[in-house]
């Protein structure tokens, strides 16, 4: 192959898997399976490790991450980032445009732009390249998460084009795209945790995540909006965004230069409607005086700029009645309140459920029978009930109590102390917890069993077929059954039962992930498989074995022992090894690289500021040292990071184990 055929097929690649994150983030519709998306990132890794020459810093496969980040480094603004006076009233801009006239006179315009609801952030290049990305923090100074914005597929780590001074700062709004944060939301819940309320919440959170490679998988956008250099070689910010766009960075296409207030008003109008069919939130518009030499005229207060305004839109509120309240119950037992409205139009689609989120919720909006409530959905992508109308309430009208019981089975609910959700704990034979942790099984980032889908697995349950994860894997020995029923037929049976045999290949930490413990998310089911190996060594860890591998906490460590200590689902793991499924990770050879660590046992605890505990671990074993999983009597060393448990301590000290820094570890292995 030619070297311009193998620059034309990196390119198409690299087009090809842009379109496919495109597809699978934002519209949240895949248009590939993840199978083929991965060879075609690997065949694209491959052609750029061959050809390095034509390696585009903004390839899908320099997006991936890696780097940890233990504590982010303050850094100070070069230009504060301000924050913008604001509005909710059109007879403020017109007082604004007033001001500004009275200044500098009538010859201007106003750059209007969507004021966009994610997390500022400031970009700094030097020569053409990514050299740190900043948090606004408290505009002055802010935190270094230069890794994590690496991994942002619209961030250009390296840019070129006409005018591009050698050092320079670019601000931004990092956010993540709806359909992209309800998909998230649901994996989140699945898992047994705490949904994030909106979407900014969503971006926020990981854009602060320690590791980069579990950003990468969080699909984060960015609009720039905002250039500043020292040599700044535009007169006007309509220029700048025009220059910087043809550099490579992503402006929003819906900004738009303006004569003069009226033409700003009948933007702000415009997009009052137009907004709910983004794909992204917005909370606004900004209107920006667009040159530079009439925004250093009017100058700054203390804390905002005298040439620069936003107008927010209110939040979408409308009244409906409550026709009752209805309970659902999630794959791990959570249980939550749904409000059930008589139907509405608010912003633009037809409303007929809001959350309650939960007991607190309820108890705080002392909700009635047949309530009339105000309903808004504003940042948040779920309508929710905002409050009651207490003058339409109905005399005699009885109050909403949570409920005590399971909807589904009857069981008692519980709640854990420091927990807002209550639980049914009935998880062996409440229908939807059966159901769903069927389906979650089957998903494609577990066991991704083909032939079969959530929509099978609730009809297999209810026809009997199906009443534990395990009888997934009997459904061989049941075709004459199979084959009775509607719409079931011969090449279905047959795909069905060749993904369940291939789904026996799956690598341990998909089985884990897959039996759906709560807390236990792919990551975690990870990391527990890497640390632990097999799963016997999981089911008797003691609670101290379990939080000393890497981001075990004390909340995944109790729910662990409390899902082995049940019979029950020992007694389905048990049928899974049966069953041939995989419970243990494949051992990897290891090759010494020296034998300085022979015959010496270690304990890795606590965070290091330049190791991960997982890489301690890997030098440890390449140089002949032996790992142990608990404080022993046949412990040689514990190797003692920041945070070490206060009892992991008196252990040490009581059975006289030598405790070593990261230092020391690594001048014994040298020598």
């Amino acid at each position: 192959m030619s070297l311009f055929d193998t620059k034309d097929q990196i390119d198409t690649l690299v087009h090809e898997l842009k379109q496919h994150n495109y597809n699978y983030y934002v519209l949240a519709m895949p248009s590939t399976s993840d199978y083929d998306f991965d060879q075609k990132l690997k065949e694209l890794e491959a052609l750029e490790k061959l050809n390095p020459q034509f390696l585009n810093p903004d390839s899908p496969t320099q997006k991936v991450g890696g780097e940890i980040t233990k504590n982010f480094k303050t850094i100070v603004h070069k230009w504060p980032m301000m924050s913008l006076g604001n509005t909710y009233n059109e007879q403020d801009l017109i007082d604004f445009d007033q001001r500004i006239r009275k200044a500098i006179g009538d010859d201007f315009e106003y750059v209007c732009e969507l004021k966009f609801d994610g997390l500022s952030m400031s970009l700094t290049y030097q020569n053409g390249k990514l050299l740190r990305g900043v948090t606004r923090g408290d505009g002055t100074k802010g935190d270094e998460v230069t890794a994590n914005v690496k991994t942002i597929r619209t961030i250009p780590t390296q840019v070129s084009g006409k005018n591009l001074p050698d050092d320079f700062d670019i601000r931004g709004e990092v956010f993540m795209h709806k359909a992209a944060f309800e998909k998230l939301n649901e994996e989140r819940l699945e898992n047994g945790e705490v949904a994030f309320a909106n979407p900014r919440n969503f971006a926020s959170g990981t854009v602060k995540m320690q590791d980069s490679a579990e950003v990468a998988k969080r699909p984060l956008d960015c609009f720039l909006y905002f250039f500043y250099s020292d040599k700044n070689p535009f007169k006007t910010h309509w220029e700048s965004l025009q220059a910087v766009k043809n550099w490579g960075f992503k402006i929003s296409e819906e900004s738009r230069l303006c004569d003069n207030i009226q033409d700003v008003l009948s933007f702000i109008s415009e997009w009052d409607e137009k907004r709910f069919k983004l794909s992204y939130d917005i909370d606004g518009i900004v209107l920006k005086v667009n040159s530079y030499a009439q925004q250093q005229e009017l100058g700054f207060t203390a804390k905002s700029p005298r040439w620069a305004i936003s107008y927010k839109y209110k939040a979408q509120e409308v009244e409906t009645v409550l026709e009752r309240v209805t309970y659902q119950v999630g794959r791990t037992g959570a249980v939550t309140p749904v409000a059930n409205l008589k139907p509405v139009l608010l912003a633009g689609t037809t409303v007929k459920r809001a959350t309650l989120h939960n007991a607190n919720e309820m108890e705080r909006l002392d909700l009635h029978e047949h309530d009339t409530v105000l309903v808004e959905k504003g940042g948040e992508i779920i309508p929710k009930i905002i409050k009651v109308n207490l003058e339409k309430r109905l005399v005699g009208a009885q109050k909403i109590e949570y409920i005590h019981n399971c909807p589904q089975c009857g069981t008692k609910l519980i709640r854990k102390e420091g927990e807002v959700v209550h639980y049914c704990p009935n998880d062996e034979a409440c229908p939807p917890q059966i159901v769903g942790k069927m389906q979650h099984f089957i998903s494609r980032k577990a066991m991704n069993i083909e032939g079969i889908g959530a929509e099978t697995v609730e009809a297999f349950f209810q026809k009997g077929l199906l009443k534990h994860i395990s009888d997934i894997y009997n459904l061989k020995n049941r075709e004459s059954e199979l084959k009775n029923l509607e719409r079931f037929g011969e090449k279905s049976i047959v795909n069905l039962i060749e993904g369940v045999e291939k789904s026996k290949k799956m690598p341990f930490e998909k089985v884990l992930f897959g039996l759906g413990i709560r807390y236990v998310g792919a990551t975690v089911a990870k990391k527990l498989a890497q640390h632990f190996k097999n799963i016997d060594n999981i089911m008797k860890a003691s609670f101290e074995e379990l939080i000393t591998a890497d981001e075990i906490g004390e909340r995944i460590a109790q729910s662990i022992l409390e899902y082995f200590g049940n019979e029950k689902h020992v007694e389905e793991i048990n049928k899974l090894k049966e069953a041939g499924l995989t419970f243990q990770t494949e051992g990897k050879e290891i090759i010494l690289a020296s034998e300085n660590l022979s015959g010496k046992t270690f304990l890795i605890s606590g965070v290091f500021e330049n190791h991960s505990r997982d890489e301690l671990k890997e030098m440890i074993e390449a140089n002949g040292g032996k790992i142990l999983s608990g404080i022993s009597p046949k412990l040689n060393y514990l190797v003692a990071g920041e945070n070490v448990g206060p009892s992991k301590l008196e252990k040490v000290q009581k059975l006289k184990i030598d405790m070593i820094t990261d230092l020391e570890l690594l001048e014994m292995i040298e020598g």
